[in-house]
């Protein structure tokens, strides 16, 4: 330690600071020392000290701190050492009931990581943490400040329980969690339900008792760890041994009666509990248990509904429609309509929503839920077979009613005074659209009246206000805002024809609706670029979105009705009509709307969406918009492709798609025709001679950086569509000798500049990218390395460069430096694993660009921190790939690495090979597999030659000579491979085996002493059959690593895995065992 902190003012001086400072500097300093604290031998007495002795909570606190701190460490504590911190909290906290709330809680967590971390452990013949149980039901007969405490360690505990640390193996995690399900879990939620029971006065009580219920029941029963953002999909796995709990009806009504007498904090955990109950699995009841269990929730609803004050509560409010959710989630439509009062229930349910719909402003958040139970209600309506009414006809089309209503209502509201707009939040919007699409088809003719009625009504109040002499332009926004939303709801409820079955009529009144907003479009799109609406143009581009997956395809039938209405008022009769009115209205907003960024980007995304399907491109290259398109594609007529100060450098991300999508449309019929494609490329070409003219006469930097960021992107978007050998060798021969000298000399001058080089190595990165064999030149070309060579200029200036700024801040390393790195590893992944380079020329003919690639590559990589390498996910999933092309066909550079640097690629793959990422881990398994594979084979040869004539190879003894300097990496990453397999969840179990082979015929003692380790850790009665299952992983595997037996030992472990989780699972087996081996 650095120093040693004595006395206890000095300690809760350093609390004060840590938890009350306002100075930063004083806090890190205060942080650091108390860091310090927890690594000193002295820790647990200063701890007892200020448990002991402090003034005051804060001081408390940091003794609950340190101590978790102490107690979760990988290496833990000796069993005695632990048995006594947890019997001296308990005595502490029983002896101090009236402490801060949140000292009692970190303290009950010290005891709750204790108790779990030691599940397992025997002390004379006793499973010595599992008392705990035991020690709770005393503080139970105790105040009733113990009682709250007793409980609080209930509900710690199983919260605990439940919480996976990733940091240590899964199926130890998993092992404790089933333990403690399967011996104590049952008995602490009817505890708590009995405790409910008989004590609902006291409040505080209550809701610590209501918390424990519901960790219980939120418990993760068979190890899936459920995201928590999938909610609507939960079904809880409630174990059969429950079963007599929820088949009392006493149950549910306590929860329910909770609801109704409790105050509305307390009220909404009942409620919260209740959604759990409800998502109880189907098969934990017979047919006639279900209905019956079904029917108390039902009542329960109803007698919700029928007293809704409790309702008028945000906490509660959202809860109950979580819950109205979750009945449909679990439960089919005709089991809903079989329930008694099923008819009053729905009616009521429908109120409520219609209710909540109106009231828009109030808990937005929750309406999804309610609207997922309508839309699942609507789409179960062709499935049920029972004789019962559903009544979906009558309530579906009301709640399509008051959300349509309700949204055009809210429109002068929210600009009348100022409010959020709910259009702004389009992921919302578009959420709950997507469910309301199936809910409006449901009696279709009536929400398609309503929608000709309000935008016949609000289409001509607009027109009247534009042609009015005196026009109010607060009118006039609040029309736009109510057909943006009537837009959006047509789009929605014609992109329902997919998720709905549709007639002829239907179609018809699509057809309808969608005259309109063709209609309005031509309104909107004769005002620009005079006025605009940002909100309407991005509601129109949703329509037109949703139109074209519906009716614009190549499936569709020709014959569709949609066409019928639409060609009697706008003279469009089929989807080439509708394509050209598309066209049309891209050009339109990509010449008008230059300057919002949200309406260009999505044109763009449109366009692009239209472009991908080849038998629409025959189409699209027909219409006279397109052709001017591909003829000009200059800033002049395409604002947005300008690159004044008055855009934003992000601004320009949305070239690329534009270029991708022209490209694909300019490929159609481009054939071998090179004047076309050089026609095509003069916008660039111009372009790339004033960048070129600024370089020589220094001047207007800032001009040339930003023509070279969107020409840099324009072409991204270029070289990604160009995916035929023809083509591409147009865009190299182009590019090559002219252009490409220019972006090096701009990665030698702005390598500081991320904004600059990114767009820049991501172009070279797609050069590089062998799509397609677009990249097989001829064999009399020489183009394949000659692309190479300018990406390893590239790559190496930028390595250097970015090296010779030093040491970055946390937030900047990224940005200014890992981020380039990582896309510099993807381009050389993507020139060495593309299959035209042959790399052994550059050696034969002196040429050192594949050499300085790779010392860049090195240089690059020992600037970063292993943790790095794992923590960035972009640099992971592209330096772990290039490792392995690396491994696998250029060993004799790996081989002829200083020592350090191997030592640090080594370990950089066993810290890979944990990770949660499969590409990571997979990457990391054939890695080693190369590794291993070069050095088994190369003591094969050595071992096969007579001593006389024995020639050693430089590349396979230096790799030796490593190995056996440093036997301790292999073995390892053997350690780590083996935990995997046995204790781990292991998802890429193929990729595991394949080095492990190696590995153990390289190590046999070491993996010998791994296996006798693992054995002996294990009870007596386990012995043989573990041993039995490591004779059977060996069985008929030679000692070589030829395919076919590689292919056995992968079945052997296959069936060797399975036989050690089988023979471990039952409760005798220790879980140290787990630990050493990792050790």
């Amino acid at each position: 330690m650095a120093r040693h902190v004595q006395s206890l003012a000095e300690l809760e001086v350093l609390c004060n600071q840590l938890y009350e400072g306002t100075d930063l500097a004083q806090r890190m300093q205060a942080e650091k020392v108390l860091l310090e604290l927890i690594d000193s031998p002295e820790c647990l007495s200063q701890c007892q000290l200020l448990l002991e002795q402090g003034t005051t909570s804060y001081a408390q606190l940091l003794a609950a701190t340190c101590l978790s701190k102490l107690v979760s460490r990988t290496t833990p504590l000796p069993i005695e050492q632990r048995i006594d911190i947890r019997n001296y909290i308990l005595n502490y906290v029983a002896s101090q009931p009236k402490l801060a709330p949140f000292v009692i809680q970190a303290l009950v967590q010290v005891i709750a990581k204790i108790t779990k971390l030691g599940w397992f452990e025997v002390q004379k013949d006793q499973l010595i943490f599992r008392d705990i149980i035991a020690d709770v039901k005393k503080f139970l007969q105790a105040t009733v400040d113990h009682y709250i405490i007793g409980v609080m360690i209930l509900s710690e505990l199983t919260q605990e329980m439940n919480l996976v640390d990733y940091s240590r193996p899964s199926a130890k995690h998993r092992k404790i969690a089933t333990s403690f399900r399967d011996t104590s879990l049952k008995d602490i939620l009817m505890l708590a339900c009995s405790l409910l029971k008989e004590d609902q006065q006291q409040q505080s009580l209550a809701m610590h008792l209501l918390k424990l219920v519901l960790n219980c029941l939120n418990f993760d029963f068979i190890g899936n760890s459920a995201d928590e953002s999938a909610d609507d999909l939960c079904t809880v796995q409630i174990p059969t041994n429950w079963r007599t709990i929820f088949l009392e009806p006493e149950t549910l009504d306590l929860f329910f009666d909770l609801y109704h007498s409790l105050p509305p904090v307390l009220s909404q955990l009942a409620l919260s509990c209740l959604v759990q109950f409800a998502s109880t699995r189907r098969s934990l009841f017979s047919n006639p248990e279900r209905a019956k269990y079904l029917g108390n929730l039902i009542k329960g609803v109803k007698r919700i509904l029928e007293n809704p004050q409790g309702l008028s509560d945000p906490g509660n409010y959202h809860e109950f429609c979580r819950f109205l959710a979750r009945l449909k989630t679990n439960y089919q439509l005709g089991e809903l309509v079989m329930v008694k009062d099923y008819s009053e229930v729905i009616r009521l349910i429908a109120n409520f929503t219609i209710t909540s719909l109106q009231h828009w402003e109030f808990a937005p958040n929750s309406v999804h839920y309610l609207l997922t139970l309508w839309q699942r209600m609507v789409a179960s309506v062709p499935f049920v077979k029972s004789t019962e009414p559903h009544l979906l006809d009558t309530y579906a089309p009301e709640i399509t009613k008051a959300y349509i209503t309700s949204r055009l209502e809210s429109v002068p509201v929210v600009i009348r005074d100022g409010l959020e707009d709910p259009l702004d939040d389009t992921a919302t919007v578009f959420q709950q659209l997507e469910q309301l699409c199936t809910v409006s088809r449901c009696e279709y003719e009536k929400t398609c009246a309503l929608l000709v009625q309000l935008f016949d009504q609000n289409a001509q109040n607009y027109q009247k206000l534009l042609h009015s002499s005196n026009r109010n332009p607060l009118e006039i926004t609040v029309q736009e805002g109510r057909l943006a939303w009537l837009v959006y709801l047509v789009g929605t409820v014609v992109g329902g024809r997919l998720t709905y079955t549709s007639t002829d009529e239907h179609d018809a009144m699509d057809g309808e609706l969608s005259c309109r907003v063709f209609q309005l479009i031509s309104l909107m799109d004769a005002q620009l670029p005079r006025s605009s609406n940002e909100k309407v143009e991005l509601a129109i581009l949703w329509f037109l979105d949703q139109f074209r997956k519906t009716y614009v395809g190549d499936q569709l039938q020709r014959t569709s009705k949609v066409y019928a209405r639409m060609s009697e008022v706008l003279g469009i009769t089929d989807d080439n009509h509708v394509l050209e009115t598309f066209m049309a209205k891209i050009v339109t907003n990509l010449k008008c709307w230059g300057r919002c960024e949200p309406v260009i980007s999505r044109t763009l995304q449109f366009l692009n969406d239209l472009s991908v399907g080849y038998i629409l491109l025959k189409k699209l290259v027909k219409i006279d918009a397109v052709k001017f398109m591909l003829q000009n594609h200059t800033s002049k007529h395409f604002p947005f492709l300008g690159v004044n100060d008055n855009y934003s450098l992000s601004d320009l991300r949305c070239r690329t798609t534009f270029y991708t999508a022209l490209t694909r449309l300019l490929m159609v019929d481009l054939g071998e025709d090179e004047d076309e494609f050089e026609n095509f490329m003069l916008p660039l070409t111009v372009s790339f001679e004033t960048v070129t003219q600024i370089f020589n006469n220094s001047f207007k930097q800032e001009e040339a950086k930003r023509m070279l960021i969107g020409l840099a992107r324009d072409l991204r978007g270029i070289a990604f569509a160009l995916n035929t050998k023809t083509s591409y060798t147009m865009l190299f021969d182009w590019i090559y000798t002219s252009y490409l000298p220019i972006l090096q000399r701009a990665i030698e001058l702005w390598y500081r500049e991320a904004a600059c080089t990114t767009p820049i190595l991501k172009l070279m990165a797609e050069l590089l990218q062998n799509r397609s064999q677009r990249l097989n030149f001829d064999v009399s070309s020489p183009n394949g390395i000659l692309l190479f060579r300018e990406a390893s200029k590239m790559i190496c200036t930028y390595g250097n460069q970015i090296l010779s700024l030093g040491t970055l801040s946390k937030d900047q390393v990224y940005p200014l430096k890992l981020k380039g790195i990582s896309i510099c590893y993807s381009a050389l992944k993507s020139a060495l694993c593309g299959n035209y380079v042959s790399f052994g020329v550059f050696k034969l003919y002196g040429d050192n660009h594949f050499d300085n690639v790779l010392q860049a590559f090195v240089k690059m990589l020992l600037s970063v921190s292993h943790s790095d390498l794992l923590q960035y996910r972009k640099l992971s999933q592209s330096y772990y790939p290039l490792l392995e092309c690396l491994t696998q066909d250029h060993m004799s550079f790996i081989t002829s690495l200083e020592p350090h640097v191997l030592m640090y690629i080594l370990t950089s793959i066993s810290e890979g090979l944990t990770a949660l990422d499969t590409i990571v881990s997979s990457s990391c398994c054939a890695s080693l597999d190369y590794v291993v594979t070069y050095l088994f084979k190369h003591i094969a040869k050595e071992g096969k030659k007579p001593v006389r004539c024995r020639e050693i190879s430089q590349d396979g003894q230096r790799l030796l000579h490593f190995m056996q300097q440093n036997p301790e990496v292999l073995q390892q990453m053997m350690s780590i491979l083996m935990n995997t397999i046995i204790f781990e969840d292991c998802r890429n179990q193929w990729s595991v085996s394949r080095p492990l082979l190696g590995l153990i015929l390289l190590n046999e003692k070491y993996f010998s002493e791994l296996r006798a380790s693992l054995i002996t850790s294990q009870p007596d009665n386990k012995r043989e059959v573990l041993d039995q299952c490591f004779r059977n992983l060996m069985e008929g595997v030679e000692q070589n690593l030829l395919v076919k037996n590689r292919d056995r030992f992968t079945q052997n472990m296959s069936v060797f895995r399975r036989d050690m989780a089988d023979a471990l699972r039952c409760e005798g087996a220790t879980e140290a065992s787990s630990l050493d081996m990792m050790s």
